[in-house]
């Protein structure tokens, strides 16, 4: 048995300690993050204050009330609301 052996990849090249699992997991998680696409382009959202500052800070990807998930870029005044986050707004106040 050898020691020193490296954990080989399909192609056959060396990735010595299993990089390519690593690789294949954070492409597996960048994937679950994929922006969702939708009418995110047509609607302005609710989103809570500080995510939107973290996301102009890191750009990460924000989820509105509605559950969409985007990166904001756009000006949220040229747009109407969106019915569905003002739906879940409202149910919000209420309780």
């Amino acid at each position: 048995m050898d020691v020193n052996a490296s954990i080989s990849d399909p192609s056959g090249t060396s990735q010595g300690g299993g990089t390519d699992v690593l690789d294949r997991e954070l492409e597996k998680l960048l994937n679950e993050e994929a922006i969702e696409p939708g009418d995110h382009e047509r609607f302005s959202h609710y989103v809570k204050k500080e995510k939107i500052l973290e996301s102009a800070m890191t750009g990460k990807p924000v989820r509105a009330l509605c559950g969409k998930k985007w990166t904001p870029g756009r000006d949220p005044e040229k747009f109407p609301v969106c019915p569905s986050c003002k739906d879940v707004y409202e149910r919000m106040r209420k309780d």
